[in-house]
């Protein structure tokens, strides 16, 4: 059991931006409603004060009693919430007051009601959600879909018959599924994708459909572009070079991609132990944050496009909309929630997107494998942002050695890993190693270092924690 100052440096660590008290006889209706209208923005803490009572013995029970009263409040929320199991606090000394912290977790995926009545949260208030953010939490919480709805007045004429044909086929050949012939054929596919609507006895295409085959796209969904642009400094300026990127989103993917080879600078850069030019963003880390953005961009918010700016420290991709669901920025790189589940699928089958998800961690694991700084992820202002940082300035042909002559000496990759980050930096320590191999075991670290000393290819410098490495 910890003591109450541990949970106001546990809150300022940011665990709990939004705080409630209540007294323990508090109504369960007025715990569950606080508990909703936390659900609903952006999480919580709730803390139940517990009276101290004589004996050991009754102080359990009252505890138990609190603990219960937070689950009867989760249940009456529809749909019931599923909350970590809450945590007792005492301010200790003799007349000890206990506290119950019951937490509502960020992020959640669904939204929640108290008796047919959809609350949120203001400051420290809890009131009914607005008709327009009620609309916008089902949007972003998936309970809304603009992918699966059908345009007006679009029709099947509106889409572009070699691309939907191209797809198919390509559907037909790779999965050995769908091997039935002729446009019946062809629009059970397509509906099967979620592509197709059967409206009043027609088939309609989807907001999805225009999307990915739509002769233009842009009649339905005006801001379903990228806005690219490369500015010679540091920041926006009058001097630029902008491309409006417009189409199906597969074209989209091609011309923004087309964009970055030919603005991105090049530099030298270490492949394995050899040295080549290199463009100065490793381009699988900047096409998985193109098609990420694209795939799970909130289609919703017609007021703005993808932002791809390339400055000269950094490279940013925007996309409208927050993080969907209940992926956060706490766990976006292993939480798997797609948006537009059907426009991920169909840029999946296309070889877009190689695997279902964010596929940020991809991202964070090339830039790394390039001895390069871990992106930065951010929400502002109804976006999500991921920041590209441009390698250490003096990384060039002259300050990085040749590592060629230790091509033949059978180093594993992880050793030749280590060599890549001390061409660049220096030294590599134990602690820098592992950040290099999260996913390996430290021991089996140590022993590639040490291997490398016993071959004398690295120097062992100090002892201890303040032991590092450099080339011999």
């Amino acid at each position: 059991m910890s003591s109450l100052p541990d949970i106001f440096s546990i809150l300022a660590r940011g665990m709990g931006p939004d705080l409630h008290w209540f007294p323990e006889d508090a109504p369960v209706t007025s715990l569950a409603a606080t508990m909703t209208g936390m659900a609903n923005t952006g999480g919580g803490s709730i803390l139940i004060g517990i009276t101290p009572r004589s004996g050991q013995v009754q102080g359990v029970r009252d505890v138990e009693k609190a603990i219960e009263l937070s689950f009867q409040a989760a249940l009456l929320v529809d749909p019931a919430l599923v909350l970590p199991v809450p945590r007792v606090f005492s301010t200790g000394g003799l007349n000890s007051t206990q506290i119950l912290w019951v937490t509502i977790p960020a992020g959640l995926p669904h939204v929640y009601s108290l008796d047919g009545s959809y609350l949120g949260r203001d400051g420290r208030q809890t009131n009914p959600l607005s008709a327009r953010r009620l609309r916008q939490l089902l949007v972003e919480r998936g309970a809304i879909q603009l992918e699966t709805a059908v345009p007006p007045q679009a029709t099947l004429a509106d889409l572009d018959p070699q691309q939907t044909e191209a797809y198919l086929d390509l559907l037909k050949g790779s999965t050995g599924l769908f091997k039935g012939a002729g446009r019946e054929a062809s629009q059970e596919i397509l509906m099967q994708r979620g592509c197709l609507k059967r409206v009043n006895g027609e088939l309609r295409p989807t907001y999805a459909a225009v999307l990915l085959f739509g002769r233009y796209p842009q009649q339905w969904l005006p801001n379903s572009t990228i806005l690219a642009a490369h500015f010679p400094g540091i920041a926006f300026s009058d001097r630029f070079i902008k491309q409006d990127i417009s189409g199906t989103l597969p074209e989209q993917i091609r011309q923004a991609d087309a964009f970055v080879q030919a603005n991105l600078r090049k530099v030298v850069r270490l492949a394995g132990l050899t040295r080549q030019e290199a463009p100065e963003y490793p381009l699988e880390a900047v096409r998985e944050l193109l098609v990420n953005a694209i795939a799970h961009r909130d289609y919703n918010l017609q007021g703005d496009n993808i932002h791809l700016n390339i400055f000269s420290d950094r490279l940013e991709v925007q996309s409208p909309g927050r993080l969907p669901g209940p992926v956060t920025l706490d766990n976006l790189l292993e939480a798997r929630f797609s948006r537009n589940a059907i426009i991920v699928q169909v840029l999946s089958d296309m070889g877009f997107i190689e695997r279902l998800g964010y596929g940020l961690d991809r991202v964070v694991t090339v830039l790394r494998q390039n001895q390069l700084r871990p992106p930065r992820f951010e929400e502002i202002a109804g976006c999500f942002r991921v920041t590209l940082h441009a390698p250490y300035i003096g990384h060039d042909s002259v300050s990085i050695p040749d590592l060629s002559k230790y091509k033949d000496m059978n180093l594993n990759p992880r050793q030749e890993m280590a060599l890549t980050h001390l061409a660049l930096h220096r030294r590599i320590s134990n602690s820098s190693y592992r950040e290099l191999c999260p996913d390996v075991h430290p021991e089996t670290l140590r022993r590639d270092l040490a291997e490398l000393v016993s071959r004398g290819i690295l120097l062992k410098i100090g002892d201890k924690r303040a032991t590092y490495y450099i080339l011999k």
